[in-house]
């Protein structure tokens, strides 16, 4: 019996404008409030898939003077990154183009090694956790936030919504990702090796007209427009038409008083 080879891994999102929408919208509190109790002045950290760098950045003002580094596998997104850093005027803190999966740095260099929103589209999560183990100190320990689309929860339900929901599924996967990936994080660092995990999970809840606009509208742009739909519709999972009647449902939502919808994100400190 041999092992099915793995897909081969692309980032299903890509870097369209609707995606960078809500990348820029990250922040240290509303996307990495479970780490903020363990940083302290001084401490160096690692932050892997760091995209326009607008969680860095509050890390760095967070840790000063302490080291941040912030790498991306996209050097576009690495130059927004560090404009970015400099109109907020944050000087501890550099961006680098590097692979998640090997890192350019020594064994033991920092003190923490955070990543949001990176795993899940990684074809080998947990070889990906052992680089980010190596590369932090004996006192250190590895944040990760993951959310987990197989729970998301939407109201009102409508045929639209739901058929995102199981064609976010067939792309997410076909590019050798995990989309629910937020429940699995405890076990794959536990298969890193990983001594202690502690597991957390918390939620983006997007209620308010002014929230459930900025949702909506980045979904109703994103599925017409982004990777996403190029895979969509390039591997056969969807017609234009399908794309199109998604991307009114998702419009139709943000403009509903009664719209609610909550994804659930998995979190784990974990040490060596």
């Amino acid at each position: 019996m041999t092992d099915e080879p793995l897909p081969e891994e692309h980032y299903t999102h890509g870097h369209h404008e609707s995606v960078l929408r809500s990348h820029i919208w990250r922040t240290a509190l509303n996307s990495a409030a479970y780490l903020l109790p363990h940083l302290r002045p001084g401490m160096s950290i690692l932050d892997v898939g760091a995209g326009p760098g607008t969680i860095t950045v509050d890390l760095a003002e967070l840790v000063a003077p302490g080291r941040v580094v912030g790498v991306d596998a996209s050097a576009e997104v690495v130059e927004q990154a560090r404009r970015h850093a400099a109109e907020r005027g944050v000087t501890n803190v550099e961006f680098v183009v590097a692979d998640a999966y090997a890192l350019p740095y020594a064994d033991g260099e920092f003190d923490v090694v955070h990543a949001h929103q990176v795993l899940q589209h990684l074809a080998r999560p947990v070889d990906a956790l052992r680089e980010w183990r190596r590369v932090v100190g004996s006192d250190g320990f590895v944040g990760v936030r993951e959310c987990d689309y197989g729970g998301v929860v939407t109201y009102p339900t409508t045929p639209g919504l739901a058929s995102w929901a199981g064609l976010y599924q067939q792309v997410h996967r076909s590019n050798g990702g995990e989309p629910d990936a937020g429940r699995r994080l405890k076990a794959w660092a536990r298969s890193a090796g990983f001594a202690a995990v502690d597991s957390t999970a918390s939620v983006w809840c997007f209620a308010t007209d002014d929230e459930r606009a900025w949702w909506g509208g980045m979904w109703r742009d994103r599925v017409l427009a982004s990777a996403f739909a190029g895979d969509a519709l390039g591997k056969g999972f969807a017609s234009r038409a399908d794309l199109e009647a998604i991307s009114y449902a998702w419009a139709h939502w943000a403009e509903d008083p009664d719209g609610w919808m909550v994804f659930p994100h998995g979190e784990i400190i974990a040490r060596a």
